[in-house]
């Protein structure tokens, strides 16, 4: 939200609910838009909640952004690490090429986050106008971080491969050992590294639960509210962690909830 309002844009949100599986409606874009809007931010697979948009989603979210003449950036970075489901861009639409930014970094695919090395990709005018300002932010960058980039993306590597692997068999680890806690809900998570899950049957919001967990448990969670108030009875899980961890994690936040539930 800073990063918006630092040009002096206005954020306004779109709700994600766990019922809906967290994938973005079109209603609810529709009713989120004013008259002043001029862009739609998409990302698919999505974090915090590991939805991922599929593509007749994106053409009727697309059909909303042509009528009120939006432009679309989607930050793509999770597209390799999608375990259910199949990837699908707004960029592949033919009605949607000319007005869509996609944006993605080897931070994820190639578990080289601390690089900081991303790129943008979309129409002509745009990336004419974007060069001269991505030559300022950029300038003096160590060379080697681009050569690097270059080399990840002409190379045939595994990383994301393994990943995708370990995080599909622990968001199921997930689900598996808190099938049985009335009070928790897992949301559905078709990709990325993280999973959100429902406290508020605990009788606490994101935010209590993730700071009581860890005061009385010591697992550390990252409460929902952290990423918008539609979030609030939400806490989000890695799934980036040992299985082994993972599972004793989950030992305990069944045994808080079901104390919760008990008191």
């Amino acid at each position: 939200e800073g990063v918006v309002r630092a040009p002096g844009a206005i954020l306004q949100p779109v709700p994600l609910n766990i019922e809906d599986g967290f994938i973005m409606r079109p209603a609810d874009l529709e009713r989120a838009i004013t008259p002043t809007s001029r862009v739609l931010l998409l990302n698919t697979p999505h974090n915090p909640t590991g939805s991922l948009l599929d593509r007749d989603t994106l053409v009727e979210l697309g059909r909303l952004a042509c009528e009120h003449d939006l432009w679309i950036v989607c930050d793509e970075v999770y597209e390799d690490l999608i375990f259910e489901g199949e990837f699908a861009s707004p960029l592949e639409i033919e009605a949607l090429r000319e007005r869509t930014i996609v944006t993605s970094s080897i931070s994820k695919t190639f578990a080289a986050t601390g690089f900081r090395s991303g790129w943008a990709v979309g129409p002509e005018e745009f990336c004419t106008k974007l060069l001269p300002i991505s030559e300022t932010i950029l300038f003096g960058n160590q060379p080697f971080i681009a050569d690097m980039t270059e080399a990840a993306l002409r190379g045939d590597f595994d990383t994301a491969a393994r990943m995708r692997k370990s995080y599909a068999a622990r968001a199921d680890l997930i689900s598996r050992e808190l099938a049985g806690c009335a009070s928790l809900k897992t949301g559905k998570v078709s990709g990325g590294m993280f999973i959100m899950i429902d406290v508020s049957g605990t009788g606490l919001d994101g935010e209590q639960f993730a700071w009581s967990l860890l005061e009385t448990k010591g697992v550390a969670v990252m409460p929902g509210p952290s990423f918008g108030q539609n979030a609030h009875s939400l806490i989000r899980v890695a799934l980036t962690v040992p299985d082994e961890t993972l599972r004793e994690a989950m030992r305990r936040i069944h045994a808080f909830a079901d104390a919760r539930a008990a008191a």
